[in-house]
């Protein structure tokens, strides 16, 4: 997996490529604690995402509860196999998916 991070003033898209697992997750959990911060908005990019894990649905759970308290976040290009996920588990109508 990898995560390239894009700032923009209290903006921070995060786009994730390839597999977000158990042994991603961590990476990921690191790398929005660090950036969020000042953030008032995150946008997580996962036009690249091919497969995630329970570890990965718990990251952006997470990221979701504490962006509830500074600001917002979003999820974007989200591809079917991950949408699918997403719509078993109940997270679409947790997460604004765009």
């Amino acid at each position: 997996m990898t995560i390239e991070i894009k700032k923009d003033v209290q903006d921070i898209t995060i786009e994730i490529v390839g597999r977000l697992d158990t042994t991603t997750a961590p990476s990921l959990e690191k790398a929005i604690n660090e950036e969020v911060g000042e953030c008032k908005n995150l946008i997580l990019d996962l036009k690249g995402l091919e497969y995630i894990s329970s570890a990965g649905l718990r990251v952006i759970l997470g990221a979701q509860k504490k962006m509830q308290q500074v600001g917002t976040m979003k999820v974007k290009n989200v591809c079917e196999l991950v949408m699918e996920v997403f719509e078993i588990t109940g997270f679409c109508d947790v997460l604004t998916i765009e």
